[in-house]
C-alpha cells in the first residue's frame, strides 16, 4: 500500500510526521524534554507544556527539545479566560479557602500562601512573545480560539497551529480562527478539560460520539483525544474519521515522563478504573483518579476559587505529597482508558500503538 493511501495521513502531511500519532502536552511539570523528543524521534509529535513555565524560559525549553531531535515537535498554550481568573480580593476571603485545606497544610508542615501567592500568574502574551521568538514547528493551544496575534505570528515562522475542542461548535470556531489541526478531545481524556464555549458540564460529549461529528463539520485534518491507550483505541478512531489520535495518558505511564513514580503506580493500578471531574487541584475541571483528598473536599468543589488561585493554594500540597508518595493528597491526572497502555519506554509504546492499530484496521499506519 502506497504512503499516500495510508490512514492518517492528512495529518502527518500538515506535520512532518511519520505516524498519526500525537503526545499529548502536560503542564505542571509532567511535560519533560525526554519525553517530547522520544516521542518525536519515533515518529510522532512529541509535545511540551508551558502554560506553567514563565515566559524567559520557554525559548531555553524549545532549544533543549531542539537539540534532541531533528524530527517537528510541538509546544502548547493555554488561552487565558478572563472570566475564570478572578483574583481572590481581599484576606479575608483568603482566610475562607486557606482555612478550607488547614488541616491538609498542617498535615505535611507546610504554610498557606499569602494573597500575592494566591494571585500569582504568568503573562500569557509575554509567552506568546516568547514561543513566537523560540520558532517550533508547532504550536497547539487549549482553552479558547487562538487571537489574531497568535495566529499570524505563527505563519510569519512557518509553524502549524493545533486548537483544541471539546464539542462541534468549538472546533468549527478554531478553524474560522485559523487553526491547521483540529484536536477533538472527548470527555474521556484525562487533565484539564478546555471546554470554553459552553460551560464544562454542557460539553462532556465521548470521544467516540464527538470525533465523527468534528470530522464532518471541518474541512482541516482531525486528532481523536481521550480514552486512547492501544492500538484497538486508534484504530477505531481512524474508522470513525480522525485523522490521526492524541494520546496523554497513556504516554503520562511511560518512563519519560515527569509524573512522580506514585502517580504512575496509581495509572497502573485498579484505582485507575474510577476517575472523576474536580475542580479541588487547580480550580478548572479536570479529569483524574479519585482519591481522599477528592472524596474529602467533594462539598467544596463549586466554593473553591477559579484557576490560577485554587492552583497556587494547592501547589505546595500537591507538591509534598508527591515527594512523601501519597496518592491521597495528590493530583492524579487520569483519563479513562490508563489500563489499557503498556507504560516502559515511549518510542516502544508508540511503535505498539501503530503496530497494533495497523493489525486491527489491515494497513500500515
Amino acid at each position: 500500500m502506497s504512503s499516500e493511501r495510508r490512514p492518517g495521513t492528512a495529518l502527518t502531511s500538515v506535520l512532518g510526521i511519520r505516524h498519526p500519532v500525537v503526545q499529548g502536552p502536560f503542564g505542571g511539570g509532567l511535560s519533560t524534554v525526554e519525553l517530547t523528543a522520544a516521542v518525536s524521534e519515533a515518529g510522532g509529535l512529541g509535545s511540551y507544556g508551558l502554560h506553567a513555565v514563565a515566559p524567559e524560559r520557554i525559548g531555553s525549553v524549545v532549544d533543549r527539545i531542539r537539540a534532541s531531535t531533528t524530527a517537528p515537535f510541538s509546544v502548547n498554550l493555554w488561552i487565558p479566560r478572563a472570566e475564570e481568573e478572578r483574583p481572590v480580593p481581599d484576606a479575608t476571603a483568603l482566610a475562607a479557602h486557606t482555612d478550607r485545606l488547614a488541616a491538609h497544610y498542617a498535615e505535611f508542615g507546610l504554610t498557606p500562601p499569602g494573597l500575592d501567592a494566591a494571585n500569582a500568574r504568568l503573562d500569557f502574551e509575554a509567552q506568546v512573545d516568547a514561543v513566537l521568538e523560540a520558532r517550533p514547528p508547532v504550536i497547539s493551544v487549549v482553552m479558547g480560539t487562538p487571537s489574531r496575534r497568535l495566529v499570524e505570528g505563527a505563519r510569519r515562522i512557518g509553524a502549524t497551529l493545533i486548537g483544541t475542542a471539546t464539542t462541534v461548535a468549538e472546533a468549527r470556531a478554531l478553524q474560522e480562527a485559523g487553526c491547521d489541526v483540529v484536536v477533538a478531545s472527548g470527555s474521556d481524556a484525562g487533565g484539564h478539560r478546555g471546554s470554553f464555549l459552553a460551560p464544562v458540564r454542557e460539553s462532556l460529549v465521548g470521544t467516540f460520539s464527538l470525533v465523527p461529528q468534528v470530522s464532518d463539520a471541518v474541512t482541516v485534518p482531525v486528532v481523536a483525544a481521550g480514552g486512547i491507550a492501544d492500538g484497538r483505541g486508534v484504530a477505531a478512531a481512524l474508522a470513525l474519521g480522525a485523522d490521526g489520535v492524541q494520546v496523554g495518558t497513556g504516554f503520562l505511564r511511560t518512563r519519560e515522563s515527569g509524573a512522580s513514580q506514585v502517580h504512575r503506580d496509581a495509572l497502573a493500578s485498579e484505582r485507575a478504573e474510577t476517575t472523576v471531574l474536580t475542580r479541588l487541584f487547580s480550580g478548572r475541571p479536570a479529569r483524574g483518579i479519585a482519591n481522599g483528598l477528592v472524596r474529602e473536599l467533594a462539598d467544596a468543589e463549586d466554593r473553591v476559587p477559579p484557576y490560577p488561585a485554587q492552583n497556587n493554594l494547592m501547589m505546595p500540597i500537591r507538591a509534598r505529597a508527591a515527594e512523601l508518595g501519597r496518592p491521597d493528597r495528590l493530583n492524579l491526572w487520569s483519563g479513562q482508558a490508563a489500563l489499557l497502555a503498556s507504560g516502559g519506554a515511549a518510542g516502544d509504546y508508540l511503535a505498539a500503538l501503530v503496530s497494533d492499530a495497523g493489525k486491527v484496521l489491515g494497513s500500515p499506519l
